[in-house]
């Protein structure tokens, strides 16, 4: 089981997504509810539980810029400090829920799961292309029940490409490719390469490209640990290569947002884009690209959520098998880890709130 890595920046939503409407994720086990303010249009994240019995807040309603919870009425402003309790007029000092840092970049909204004092919006890797107008970008998330983990390993190796997604954006010469692999440690940047000469043009480039025939395929992985990974891909028809000075216009080029959130210690949130610099306005494009990719995108669901069943039934001190492909994962691995410990070093979490009767818990509300 993959732990958590703790104060670091994760994706909670695209921005899109959050609104007039209490949006309610759970990221690293955290329930937050999530909206966006009537004053400002920032995005607002409160721990998703009423200090009074513990209801989510995402299943109350908005009144202005505090939130009313659903259950009894206590009511939270943007700070998570309660400012009203039924039947009293005096709120007790400790009725309270945590509220998140936030910062919303390149269209995703981060959340940092951690000590507040610890979060540093600079630390947040960038993908400019999602709000590029030079870019058209489709996406979207999908939820698969397997440790987050699983499918960093999966990103991570694109020679399963091959094998199941076959007929989509799989070929021969993925697999059969050799990757080159660096790691920045002090970063925790993981970049792994594969650059074909010659492959076969998958239907996922040739029906978006037009391009017939053979193409010079590139994969370039960049995977910023804990949530964020890139690949920047490049197809061009066979030997048409960057000029000296980079410049590339004989080349299509696609880029790959994926967005890795834990929820639970058994699921995680997939949240994927693709971004092209081709084709712009045809709207017959985005839409095969957007759903060819999301059948791309479920056939991982579907395979790490079985993968995770299989290995729930596997017997304890199994090892598993590790070859060449491997490189860039187990780097991942190692940089997580790293940051697991890192984060378990940390202040204590001041977001998470004491349970109900214990110390440092709300106090019981009366008159």
């Amino acid at each position: 089981m993959t732990a958590f890595a703790r104060n670091q920046w994760y994706v909670a939503a695209y921005g899109r997504e959050i609104g007039r409407e209490l949006l309610g994720r759970t990221i690293l086990g955290e329930p937050i509810a999530f909206y966006r303010s009537e004053s400002d249009g920032a995005v607002v994240a409160l721990h998703d539980r009423c200090v009074h019995r513990r209801y989510p807040l995402s299943a109350g309603r908005l009144d202005g810029d505090r939130v009313v919870c659903g259950y009894h009425g206590f009511t939270y402003d943007t700070t998570g400090t309660c400012v009203f309790v039924p039947g009293q007029k005096r709120v007790p000092r400790t009725a309270r829920v945590a509220s998140y840092p936030v910062v919303e970049q390149d269209s995703l909204v981060w959340v940092w799961i951690g000590d507040p004092k610890s979060a540093d919006p600079t630390a947040i890797p960038r993908a400019p292309w999602l709000a590029d107008p030079r870019w058209t970008t489709v996406g979207g998330m999908e939820p698969i029940d397997a440790d987050y983990g699983l499918l960093v390993d999966n990103l991570m190796d694109l020679s399963h490409e091959t094998y199941l997604h076959g007929g989509y954006i799989g070929t021969p010469e993925v697999a059969e490719t050799p990757i080159t692999t660096t790691v920045d440690e002090g970063a925790g940047v993981v970049r792994a390469s594969r650059h074909m000469a010659d492959a076969e043009c998958p239907p996922f480039y040739a029906r978006s490209t037009g391009i017939e025939g053979r193409i010079t395929r590139w994969q370039d992985i960049e995977y910023h640990a804990p949530c964020l990974y890139l690949l920047h891909s490049r197809i061009a028809p066979v030997g048409v290569l960057p000029g000296p000075d980079g410049d590339d216009p004989d080349a299509f080029h696609v880029e790959i947002t994926y967005a890795i959130t834990p929820s639970t210690e058994r699921s995680v949130y997939d949240f994927w884009a693709v971004s092209r610099d081709f084709a712009q306005d045809d709207e017959d494009v985005t839409t095969f690209l957007h759903d060819f990719n999301r059948t791309v995108v479920m056939q991982d669901v579907d395979a790490l959520n079985l993968l995770q069943r299989a290995l729930d039934t596997e017997p304890e001190g199994y090892q598993e098998l590790s070859i060449n492909i491997d490189t860039g994962g187990l780097a991942a691995r190692r940089i997580l880890a790293r940051l697991v410990a890192e984060g378990a070093t940390a202040a204590p979490d001041a977001a998470r709130p004491a349970a109900p009767g214990a110390p440092g818990a709300p106090a019981s509300v009366t008159g």
